[in-house]
């Protein structure tokens, strides 16, 4: 059935967000709150503002919708999907303490040195003067300084001299600019590289990167100017190779998400990685609790899967099962303690498992004379096997198979590439 769905925020994420769903053929009504004019051409919008978390959700039962996409930080960070998981609504997004991960620096700066994940050298600071005090102490230029909390992306200074150091504090911890936001700072050596954007999904166990981007984010020619909350994006990102793809996986996006379960606030939604491919290897610049504006807008376009079935995969924690319509993913069984082991195949899985393979080999099997791999004798065995392991854990007893088969013999390696020439083995 047709899910209908609610988009909350009102800019061009949530527009690129909302045209992505409707690809879904599982997709059926959807609203967005507040929206915008131009999202109103796509969606149906009510004039909520995203940070009334109780209106929302209010809004949100009384609509009956089946699940929700918070797009936007604030909420996220003010336990949205945590409210409407109280009233029985899925949602994609994490929690409220997994929100914290982009909502304070203070503590995703402490999550990476806790746990070894590269990041620029750092304090935090509550008092402003200890933060001139260190600044001086170290003496080094430029110097980056950061309010700890949500600041639309505009947080983050970066001062060439004391005196815009000086300047800097005066603005995020005296003035209040970005109001609480600026109680405490995080102040970061600068590093040098270029800058790459990874917005990946998550079930709180497995990570799946979208394709890379590069935001440009300082104002004026040059990067001379300060930062806002993004100016543009390419997609994919030139610098982001499959090497440095694959040492980020490695390093930090795994390691994070091992990071986040450690302390007890597992991270589900979509996963922001500012990276700088740093002279020492990437590290990172900052988190944020979903998806990037304007990256969403270059990325979301190039998704090759059924976004939905993505987000809603992340909400149920069933990202790694991989597509049902093909084979592959990482098999886990449970004991009765519930706990969990991975069981390792026999034989590798390899692109173009996929259903319909069967029937496609039984074809051969008859234009050649030879016995199809998926027999009458193997699918009974199949199928008493799956009834079987309902029936036991239905039960708590061991079902006894009465069924038997010839193993078939595997494709060989390379069959993908020339099923017509390995087929007929």
């Amino acid at each position: 059935m047709a899910k209908k769905i609610l988009v909350v925020g009102g800019g061009g994420r949530e527009h690129a967000i909302i045209k992505a769903l409707k690809k879904s053929p599982d997709c059926g009504e959807i609203w967005c709150a507040p929206g915008n004019g131009g999202i109103s051409y796509d969606a149906k919008c009510k004039n909520i503002k995203a940070t009334d978390v109780d209106t929302m959700v209010g809004f949100a039962v009384e609509e009956k919708f089946d699940y929700v996409v918070v797009a936007q930080d604030d909420p996220l960070a003010l336990g949205m999907v945590d409210a409407l998981a109280k009233v029985g609504i899925p949602a994609f997004g994490p929690d409220k303490a997994a929100a914290r991960i982009e909502a304070s620096k203070v503590f995703s700066k402490d999550l990476m040195k806790k746990y070894g994940i590269p990041t620029a050298k750092y304090e935090t600071f509550d008092d402003p003067a200890k933060v001139m005090d260190y600044i001086r102490a170290e003496g080094k230029y430029p110097v980056v300084i950061k309010a700890d909390g949500l600041a639309l992306g505009k947080g983050v200074l970066i001062c060439e001299n004391e005196q815009q150091a000086a300047d800097g504090v005066k603005e995020i911890m005296l003035d209040k600019k970005f109001g609480a936001s600026g109680n405490h700072v995080v102040v970061e050596e600068f590093l040098t590289g270029p800058e790459v954007s990874v917005l990946s999904f998550t079930d709180g166990k497995v990570v799946k990167p979208m394709v890379s981007s590069m935001d440009h984010k300082r104002a004026n020619d040059h990067d001379t100017g300060l930062n806002t909350g993004g100016m543009g994006t390419i997609a994919p990102n030139p610098y982001y190779t499959p090497e440095v793809a694959a040492e980020c996986m490695e390093k930090i996006f795994l390691p994070t998400i091992h990071a986040m379960n450690a302390e007890g606030c597992p991270f589900k939604g979509c996963l922001y990685f500012g990276l700088m491919l740093t002279p020492d290897g990437p590290k990172v610049i900052e988190y944020n609790c979903r998806f990037g504006d304007p990256e969403t807008q270059v990325v979301l376009p190039l998704l090759e899967g059924d976004l939905l079935h993505i987000m809603q995969a992340c909400t149920n924690g069933t990202l790694d099962l991989g597509d049902p319509n093909e084979y592959g993913g990482v098999i886990r069984v449970t004991n009765k303690k519930g706990e969990i082991s991975e069981i390792h195949t026999t034989h590798a899985y390899v692109d173009g498992n996929f259903r319909g393979l069967g029937v496609a080999d039984a074809a051969y099997a008859i234009r050649n004379g030879r016995p199809a791999r998926c027999s009458g004798e193997m699918n009974r065995h199949v199928l008493e096997m799956a009834l079987g392991i309902l029936e036991s854990s239905a039960t708590g007893q061991v079902h006894l198979m009465q069924t038997t088969c010839q193993r078939p013999q595997p494709f060989a390696p390379g069959y993908t590439e020339r099923p017509e020439l390995v087929m007929n083995v």
